[in-house]
C-alpha cells in the first residue's frame, strides 16, 4: 500500500512541476537549444580528448616494447654502441666505446653536459636474468679508482638487479639502470643515468 501511495504522490508532483517546466522551456526555446548544443559539444570534446589520451598511452607502450625488443636482439658490442649513441643524443661529449677484453669494467665513457665524467658498464642479458652482486663488485672496484668516474652506472637489458647488487651499488654510489629504465631513457620518457 505504501508503494502505491508513493507512486501516486510522485505522479502528482510530476504533473504539478511539468506544466511550469514546459512553459519555461517553451518561452526559452533558444536558450534550451543553445544549452543542448553546448552540452553535446562538451561531450564530444571530452570523448575526443579521452580517446587521444588513450592513443598516446598506447603509442608510448608500443614504443617501449619496440625499444626493449631492439636492445634484446643486439650483440654485446651493438648494445655498447647503442648506449654511446644515447649519450651523444642527450648532449654528452667525448663519447667512446671502450669495452672489450681488458676494459676493466668500462664499456662506454663520456662527459655529461655539465662536465662530469660518466662511466657505463653495459650488461646485455636476457630480460628474465638478473645482474648479481659479483657483477657490480667487479665494476665498483674500477669505475672510480681506475676510470675516474663522477657518475658510474650499470645499464642492463636484464629484468633487474639482485638484492646484493642493489645494496652494493647504493653503498658505492653506482647508478643502476634496468630494462624498464633503459627503455624509458631510450624513448625520452625517463632521464639518462647521470640525471
Amino acid at each position: 500500500m505504501n508503494g502505491a501511495v508513493s507512486a501516486v504522490v510522485a505522479l502528482v508532483l510530476l504533473a504539478v512541476l511539468a506544466a511550469p517546466v514546459w512553459r519555461w522551456i517553451s518561452a526559452n526555446a533558444a536558450l534550451v537549444a543553445l544549452a543542448a548544443v553546448l552540452l553535446v559539444g562538451a561531450v564530444i570534446a571530452v570523448s575526443m580528448w579521452w580517446s587521444g589520451l588513450a592513443a598516446r598511452r598506447r603509442l608510448r607502450r608500443e614504443r617501449r616494447i619496440r625499444a626493449a625488443l631492439t636492445f634484446a636482439e643486439m650483440s654485446a658490442g651493438q648494445f655498447e654502441h647503442a648506449l654511446a649513441d644515447l649519450c651523444r643524443r642527450d648532449g654528452c661529449t667525448g663519447v667512446a666505446v671502450v669495452g672489450g677484453a681488458g676494459d676493466l669494467g668500462a664499456d662506454v665513457v663520456a662527459r655529461a653536459p655539465d662536465g662530469r665524467r660518466i662511466v657505463l658498464q653495459a650488461k646485455r642479458y636476457r630480460v628474465d636474468n638478473w645482474v648479481s652482486g659479483p657483477d657490480l663488485q667487479k665494476f665498483g672496484g674500477t669505475c672510480f679508482a681506475v676510470h675516474g668516474a663522477d657518475v658510474a652506472a650499470v645499464v642492463t637489458t636484464a629484468g633487474g638487479f639482485r638484492k646484493q647488487a642493489r645494496e652494493y651499488a647504493a653503498h658505492m654510489g653506482i647508478v643502476l639502470v634496468d630494462n624498464h629504465e633503459l627503455t624509458a631513457w631510450h624513448t625520452g620518457e625517463g632521464p639518462p643515468p647521470w640525471e
